[in-house]
């Protein structure tokens, strides 16, 4: 059920945030000023026809508007890529504190191996490796029910090319 004084404060919060006034938003979309503070005093919806250009001016989606901001997609929670990070270092630091010839610690890495048919040990060395995989679980995690602060993945790659992966792959999640 959509809330209209959610989506009246949703509006206003992006208007603001993107520092327009109620008439530059209103002018982009064509339509009065009076419109605008219509939704955002909750006294009526921006019209379905409207509603893609209004998310496009915001730069958000038509969900983020019509939910009032609330995750509509049902996320089970966010992660953060620090911990993905450090995740991907702890297992480096097992292999280094148990020995890289140590059963649990082969059948762990052999187990990651043969599922993804790669070397994940060559990440430990080699910091554009690191990142594929770091991106690599971020997306899985997504396809999960996970999210990232898009904030934090776009300051948190070395690499452009795997920072913009994982944002295109936010992007497709509904993740603004």
């Amino acid at each position: 059920m959509i809330d209209i004084k959610k989506v009246g404060e949703q509006i206003t919060a992006l208007r603001k945030a993107k520092g327009l006034t109620q008439n530059e938003l209103g002018e982009r979309l064509g339509v009065s000023f009076q419109a605008v503070s219509k939704w955002e005093r909750s006294e009526s919806m921006p019209d379905i026809g409207i509603l893609v250009d209004l998310a496009a001016v915001l730069e958000t989606s038509v969900d983020n508007i019509l939910t009032g901001g609330e995750k509509a997609m049902g996320f089970k929670g966010k992660k953060s890529v620090a911990d993905v990070r450090e995740g991907l270092e702890c297992l480096d630091k097992f292999g280094r504190l148990t020995g890289r010839d140590n059963l649990v610690y082969r059948y762990a890495i052999d187990g990651i191996n043969n599922g993804m048919n790669t070397d994940i040990e060559e990440c430990f060395h080699n910091d554009f490796i690191f990142e594929c995989f770091m991106a690599e679980i971020m997306i899985q995690s997504m396809k999960s029910g996970y999210y990232f602060d898009t904030t934090e993945i776009k300051n948190s790659f070395k690499h452009e090319k795997f920072r913009d992966i994982v944002l295109e792959y936010a992007e497709r999640y509904g993740i603004k």
